[in-house]
């Protein structure tokens, strides 16, 4: 935080009550710190010290916690709310707890353990993008899908070749087969073609984007 403690224990009070009204209990405010440094970010304090005239001003509890300088009430708006709490609790001690959506702040007290209020909505989760390793996984699949399509046509297709050669100057009963056998190599040839392009393109992909 960066206004000193002084001034964050200070009671905001109406105009029949001084200003400079403050009550400063060292562990709360310890805490308060920690907690900003556990957090990483900067506290927005709503309500910290309030004397009683204040207190009652406002509607506070008859034994609040605010009176005795060790509540807080911190605003949300730069906090998710499920995080806030479990560091106040967990990290720093803080034992009260008290939720305001409608408000947009949580309360934190270093009384007894307890809790009152609604749940804050819960916020959207940001889409997390697809991982590198991921994607490299996908373009190998397509590069190794592409060669070997391309392999596999290409020693089909000089099977074929073959088989013609053969069956022209052994079985000239069958020379009606020949024009099939032809289309078959040409079916062959291309496939061949199509994963030799698969197997390119997949590889131009992973140059672009910097994976190979």
């Amino acid at each position: 935080m960066a206004a000193p403690a002084r001034a964050v224990s200070s009671c905001s009070c109406t105009p029949r009550v001084p200003r400079t009204s403050i009550k400063i209990d060292t562990e709360a405010m310890d805490k308060l710190q920690s907690l900003r440094n556990h957090l990483g970010k900067p506290l927005i304090v709503r309500s910290g010290y309030r004397s009683p005239s204040h207190n009652r001003a406002v509607g506070g509890a008859p034994a609040s916690k605010h009176m005795l300088g060790t509540a807080f009430d911190i605003a949300m708006a730069n906090h998710d709310p499920v995080a806030f709490e479990a560091a106040a609790a967990r990290a720093v001690g803080f034992l009260g707890f008290g939720t305001y959506p409608r408000l947009g702040f949580m309360h934190i007290d270093l009384g007894r353990a307890r809790r009152w209020g609604e749940p804050f909505p819960l916020r959207a989760t940001p889409f997390v993008p697809e991982s590198p390793p991921a994607r490299e996984v996908l373009a190998e699949s397509r590069t190794l899908k592409g060669g070997g399509a391309a392999g596999i046509a290409t020693v089909g297709a000089a099977g074929v070749e073959v088989a013609q050669q053969v069956l022209t100057e052994t079985q000239s009963a069958i020379l009606p087969l020949l024009p099939y056998l032809d289309t078959l190599r040409w079916v062959f040839i291309a496939v061949a073609l199509i994963g030799i392009v698969v197997e390119i393109h997949a590889r131009i992909d992973d140059w672009k984007r910097g994976l190979r």
